[in-house]
Order: C-alpha cells, then sequence, then structure tokens
C-alpha cells in the first residue's frame, strides 16, 4: 500500500474498483433514481418500468421499496441477483453491458432543480462506520435507524455481486476546498458519461480520477477537514463525513459486513470487497444541495385524532386556517417561540404550535409511533405512518375529499446546524430531513464489486 492510499485509509477512505456501464448502453435508460423514493406512487415506477422497456438498465437491479411488501419478494431478489451475474458476463466482448473494472472515483456534475450539484464516488471501510446513535467515528450517522428496514435490504445485499450506491455523504467544507480543487485538476478532462437522467432528474456528467497526485490532493483535503472538525466540533477524534442519504443502505452494507465477519473470522478475511461501501461525496455546503424536511403522514387517522394524540405536546395549541398556500407560508416562518407543524385531512388546513426546546421531530416522533401502535382507527383499518419528501406529494396523498389519511407538513431544517448538533447530541431522529426534491435524489449510474 502507498503512502496516499495509507492516508486515505486512516480516514476511512478507499479509492474504489469502479464499473461503468458500456459505452453502447443508452444512459437515460441505465440511470434509474433510488429505491427509496416514490414509495407511495406506483405510477411512477411503472413509468420507469415503460422507459426502460427490455434494454439493460440498474432497474433490473435494485429493488424499489413500495415492492417491498410484494408477495413476490423471494423472485424479484433472485431475478437482481441473476440480473447482476447477467451483466458480469462478457465484460470484455462487443456485447458487454458492463466495462472492467478500473480503480478510479468518479467527479460527478448533476444540473438539478436547485442548481449545479457537485459529488465524489469513493467507497468508504465499513470499519470506520457505526450507525448507532451514539457512535463517534469518522463517519456518523444523521438519523436513528430503524432497525425493521435492514433485514429485507440485507435479504438483497447478501449474495448480490454487485452493489449501486444512492448513499450521500455530507463534509463539512464552508470554505468547498474538496470540490474547487477536483474542477481544477479536471479542467478539460473527457467525460466518462454525459446524460439527461430520466423522470426530470436533470443531467448529470462525470469524469474519471485515477492519477496517483490528484488522490493525494484529495487525500490533503480530507486530512484538512478531519482537522478543522476537531477544533470546530471540540472532538478528539473528530468527524468527516455525515449521512445526508441512504443512511439504512449504509446500515446494511455494515450489517452484511459484519455477517461476513462472523462467518468467516480471521485476518484473511479483512479485505474483502464488502468490507468497503461506495458513496458520493458532497459539500454540505453546495448552494445546489437543497435541505427539504420530510413530512409525515398518517393513513387511516383523520385529523382531529392525530390533534387528539398531540395534546399531549408541551404548550400545545392549534388554529384553522383558510388555505394550504397559508398553512405551507406559516410553517416555514421562523419562530423563535414555538415549533410550527401544519396538517391538512380532506379540505381542512391545521397549524399546530408547540415548544421549541427541542426540534419539532423530537416532539412529534413519539406522539406519532403511539397514535400508530394504538388500537383507536378512524374506519377499522390499521393505522400506519410513512415518511413523504415533497410538500405536492404530502398533499395529493391527504387531499381527497372525504380522505381518512392525515399529512403533517414539517418545518424546514437548517443545514448549517447538522455537523454540531450531530456531534454534541449523536444522531437526530429517523426522518429528520431530506437533501433535494425526489427527483434531484441520486440515480444509480456505477457499480461496484462486492463478493
Amino acid at each position: 500500500m502507498n503512502q496516499v492510499d495509507e492516508k486515505l485509509m486512516s480516514m476511512g477512505v478507499v479509492i474504489p474498483e469502479i464499473i461503468l456501464p458500456a459505452k453502447n448502453v443508452d444512459i437515460r435508460k441505465w440511470a434509474v433514481i433510488a429505491c427509496d423514493q416514490w414509495t407511495q406512487d406506483a405510477a411512477y415506477w411503472e413509468q420507469v418500468e415503460k422507459i426502460v422497456g427490455d434494454s439493460p438498465s440498474t432497474l433490473n437491479m435494485i429493488y424499489p421499496e413500495i415492492y417491498l411488501n410484494a408477495p413476490d419478494k423471494a423472485d424479484r431478489v433472485q431475478r437482481i441477483h441473476e440480473t447482476m451475474d447477467r451483466y458480469l458476463k462478457n465484460t470484455y466482448s462487443k456485447e458487454a453491458i458492463l466495462c472492467p473494472p478500473r480503480r478510479a472515483g468518479v467527479f460527478i456534475e448533476r444540473e438539478c432543480l436547485h442548481g449545479t450539484r457537485y459529488g465524489l464516488i469513493i467507497a468508504v471501510d465499513l470499519e470506520c462506520y457505526d450507525w448507532h446513535n451514539s457512535a463517534k467515528g469518522l463517519i456518523r450517522t444523521t438519523e436513528g435507524t430503524i432497525r425493521e428496514r435492514i433485514p429485507p435490504r440485507l435479504e438483497i445485499r447478501r449474495g448480490a455481486a454487485l452493489e449501486l450506491p444512492h448513499i450521500l455523504l455530507l463534509i463539512n467544507d464552508e470554505e468547498n476546498i474538496l470540490m474547487t480543487l477536483l474542477k481544477n485538476v479536471l479542467h478539460g478532462a473527457p467525460d466518462a458519461y454525459n446524460a439527461q437522467l430520466m423522470m426530470d432528474g436533470g443531467k448529470v456528467s462525470a469524469r474519471l480520477l485515477y492519477r496517483r497526485n490528484d488522490w493525494a490532493f484529495i487525500a490533503d483535503a480530507f486530512e484538512y477537514l478531519l482537522r478543522k472538525s476537531r477544533t470546530t466540533l471540540d472532538s478528539e477524534q473528530g468527524m468527516i463525513f455525515a449521512v445526508g442519504d441512504g443512511n439504512h443502505s449504509l446500515a446494511t452494507a455494515k450489517a452484511a459486513w459484519e455477517e461476513y465477519k462472523a462467518a468467516h473470522g480471521g485476518d484473511s478475511c479483512l479485505d474483502h470487497p464488502c468490507r468497503y461501501a461506495m458513496v458520493e461525496v458532497v459539500n454540505l455546503y453546495d448552494p445546489a444541495l437543497d435541505f427539504e424536511p420530510i413530512h409525515r403522514i398518517v393513513f387511516n387517522a383523520d385529523q382531529d385524532l392525530v390533534l387528539k394524540a398531540m395534546q399531549e405536546l408541551p404548550g400545545f395549541e392549534c388554529s384553522t386556517l383558510i388555505s394550504k398556500n397559508e398553512l405551507v407560508r406559516l410553517v416555514a416562518q421562523d419562530n423563535n417561540e414555538k415549533n410550527r407543524v401544519g396538517l391538512f385531512c380532506g379540505g381542512k388546513f391545521t397549524l399546530a404550535q408547540f415548544d421549541n426546546t427541542k426540534i419539532s421531530v423530537e416532539f412529534l416522533e413519539p406522539i406519532l409511533d403511539k397514535l400508530a401502535n394504538s388500537s383507536k382507527t378512524t374506519g377499522g383499518d390499521a393505522i400506519s405512518i410513512d415518511y413523504i419528501h415533497g410538500i405536492e406529494e404530502l398533499f395529493r396523498l391527504s387531499g381527497a375529499e372525504g380522505s381518512r389519511n392525515t399529512g403533517i407538513l414539517m418545518p424546514p431544517f437548517k443545514k448549517n446546524q447538522l455537523f454540531t448538533a450531530i456531534s454534541k447530541n449523536g444522531a437526530l431522529p429517523r426522518k429528520t430531513f431530506s437533501m433535494g426534491e425526489p427527483s434531484e435524489k441520486r440515480f444509480y449510474l456505477e457499480c461496484r464489486k462486492i463478493s
């Protein structure tokens, strides 16, 4: 291992053996959005299937989570594994779907709703990551991990030949050192791919990072960010990365590695590919990285029932409003005295306020969990909670006349507080924030062997 690799490894970073789609593959059909998006919109995924048709696509190697409870789950997982094996065959032939592996990173430019976002594809050492709330490693989770969500994902990763990343790791780089460096280093370099993405996903282009000198500069940038974090966060170990998107996917990768390590043991397994996970690194302060709250929807519970449960909140009060626009405006408005959330069900708008000694999600989540676990319903069906990206999607699901689904509009999340909050208090409650609109989420493009 050379000095650059050693330096990177000391910070939990590894240069991946990247696998890109072959030149003859249509990127617009190949790249699909992260599997944890549009979980209540079957029409979205049906349209994706129509666009892809019989063409080679990452759609055939992922499991859209809208189908996690489908009766054919086992068959789907088997087809995913078979497709991975099939795509890996004939890598060096003219009919190849995948290019041969190349030891390189990928510098990404993604044009989306909020501007051009920059990212760097690397692999990270799962030994440096722990998803438990109080963990103090170099890579830290930003939100509570729902244990029950790991096993179904583990079924897919276990036995898979490839991983496809939709995990976004944040760096606390207010000076924008890393991405500025990469733009300068790669100025004029040829594109590895350049394509329009389907379903309003914007445009994406990428260039490969494979020269040792480039990685030496990257290692220096990461080292600087680590030193700075030790001072600004008052932390002896420091923290380089915070998980922005894909928390449960990274937790699943960690579980798969721990499972493999326990089964094989000894030093011989310590450099196995499943010890690492491929991710995209993005700067917390990227102007195009828009932080959005993740809203809640309570199925089979009308607004009165939800409001009754919320009366347990400290300092609770509520008022009826006349329009959606007024509700959105008031929830988004800064208010130092109270936390605010908006409730919407079948045309009825309510602004709820309560004490702001903690962020709103910390107060609200236990109330909703208790409601979901109760025997009370408003129509005989079980109450359940889901997490919704995007205001319009929330109103679509709860706005129909006579609806018994209550949408809960969450307030904005201030991203400049993220690293300090994680360092001081550990992980935030689950599904506190999301980065960007649903269409801006990461699309699958690159692969890496993990078996």
